[in-house]
């Protein structure tokens, strides 16, 4: 399994993430950017959120960055074009069409803090048998997933992926590098 792009799942600003959170998601970039990944991420047009903060970051250290966002128009290119550096225009709305194009442009994600959005994204990867890391403390429902299946699928498919529960940004990486083949 080749692994080159990443989503990074989380928080819209409208649940109030901690500034710690933010950190957690630059210096997760930072660590994947130096690895040879790209990040992939839900372009938003009417609010920030931790993967949007991350891209932003991102972009600061010259690294390349792809926003997944719904609507018809190329809109959100001027609002975004000092740090994405391609922009994917679904034609989709919020509500799973969306998230669905994202998550399925991505080899692996990671998810840091989140709501009910991230949960769906997560859900789309384990159908998809997509890698899915969730970092531990970042989220409320983080505890429930640790390094556990979604469902029973996984006795009769064993291609599927458990949600992977890393503590640490060297863990999850270095996680991410085992999966290559």
């Amino acid at each position: 399994m080749k692994i080159k792009q990443i989503g990074v799942m989380g928080s819209a600003a409208d649940l109030n993430y901690p500034k710690d959170i933010e950190n957690i998601a630059f210096l997760l970039w930072e660590k994947l950017a130096k690895n040879g990944y790209t990040l992939i991420y839900g372009a938003e047009k009417d609010y920030d959120s931790l993967s949007t903060a991350a891209a932003r970051w991102a972009k600061s250290g010259w690294w390349t960055t792809v926003g997944v966002t719904y609507g018809k128009t190329p809109d959100i290119r001027w609002e975004m074009q000092d740090y994405t550096d391609v922009i994917v225009c679904t034609g989709m709305e919020r509500g799973g069409g969306r998230e669905y194009v994202l998550v399925s442009s991505c080899d692996a994600i990671i998810a840091i803090g989140g709501g009910s959005w991230t949960l769906n994204e997560i859900t789309i990867a384990y159908q998809k048998k997509i890698p899915i890391v969730v970092m531990k403390w970042t989220w409320w429902r983080s505890d429930k997933l640790a390094d556990s299946y979604l469902d029973e699928r996984y006795l009769t498919d064993t291609k599927r992926f458990p949600c992977k529960w890393c503590t640490t940004i060297d863990e999850a990486v270095h996680y991410l590098n085992t999966l290559q083949s």
